[in-house]
């Protein structure tokens, strides 16, 4: 590739993606907020052209619960700690509030905006690295998540690992159900996929003090560093963090920290991967948004003045198969 690109995946999730560490009460405002964020967050990539994947949990295309289960697969994932299997929240959660759970015109009006990409980030929000899963109900998982996205007129290439757990024994089952592309961590010991017990408060750490100071490096890659046997890891050079009322003095360093590895990536040829999810937005929406306007800004400047490019994860796919 001889331009950078600018790669943006989103993880689409609302209440499946918290449900095991936080209350939906606790949660609430943020779930809201982010059916609030997305609209406007399409409205701006629109303006400016802006690729963008959106990793869908599949729950999300279903209308209610009973939609929800009847499209689940047989073979479930029999995870140690029960707390993280939906199947079991879902039966015991008859009164399930669908608005939190549930969002089929979203994924609609996702879809319907240009170059916008309908990924998967599994059916059920699986757990790859958790005890008690196994890659058979892993492949019964991924096929599900296919099926309901094809009730749509969807087949989605590219995958994101909840709470990025990607696991390199995986991979072939995502060949075999048509995925070309997942999200890859960045390098590092902050960024290694583990379990929830792995992720422990030292790395924690590591990654918010990573977010204003350079700590890890740029995280950017060339696109030729990506080759191989699909599916083609692209992973993530940054993640949004969003407003914290607490750290609002240290925004020009987050901004400053994103916008050098941009530059890194536009003036080098290679691809910086942002990611965040929309309830990160859910809070302070007008304080997040006035941030993603200024990535973006610096965005258009580097496709001004240096060619860089828009790609959503599908699209480099496309890119390196036809090398």
């Amino acid at each position: 590739m001889n331009t950078g690109a600018f790669t943006i995946s989103i993880d689409f999730e609302l209440y499946w993606g918290v449900r095991d560490t936080r209350s939906l009460d606790a949660y609430r405002k943020h779930l809201e907020g982010a059916r609030q964020a997305i609209p406007r967050m399409l409205g701006l990539f629109e303006q400016h052209h802006i690729h963008a994947t959106w990793a869908v949990v599949g729950f999300l295309f279903c209308h209610d619960r009973s939609e929800a289960l009847a499209a689940a697969p047989r073979e479930r994932p029999s995870y140690d700690n029960r707390a993280l299997c939906p199947y079991r929240y879902l039966a015991q959660t008859p009164d399930i509030a669908e608005h939190y759970h549930f969002a089929p015109a979203l994924i609609d009006l996702i879809a319907a905006t240009p170059a916008q990409e309908i990924a998967t980030h599994t059916y059920s929000h699986y757990y790859c690295r958790e005890a008690g899963q196994t890659a058979a109900t892993f492949s019964a998982d991924i096929a599900a998540a296919v099926r309901i996205a094809a009730t749509r007129g969807l087949a989605p290439r590219s995958l994101v690992f909840p709470r990025n757990q990607w696991h390199p024994d995986y991979l072939a089952v995502l060949a075999e159900h048509g995925i070309t592309a997942y999200r890859g961590n960045e390098h590092g010991w902050l960024y290694t996929a583990t379990d929830n017990v792995g992720q422990n408060a030292v790395r924690r750490m590591g990654r918010l003090l990573d977010s204003y100071v350079n700590l890890s490096g740029y995280h950017t890659y060339t696109l030729e560093s990506c080759a191989g046997a699909p599916p083609f890891n692209f992973p993530a050079s940054r993640f949004l963090r969003p407003y914290n009322p607490r750290l609002a003095c240290l925004d020009g360093l987050r901004l400053r920290r994103i916008k050098r590895a941009m530059r890194h990536a536009a003036r080098q040829h290679e691809i910086f991967h942002l990611w965040w999810h929309p309830h990160n937005f859910g809070v302070d929406t007008d304080r997040n948004m006035h941030f993603l306007e200024q990535v973006i800004e610096e965005f258009e400047r580097l496709r001004r003045d240096d060619g860089m490019r828009s790609l959503g994860m599908a699209e480099l796919a496309d890119a390196l198969a036809a090398r």
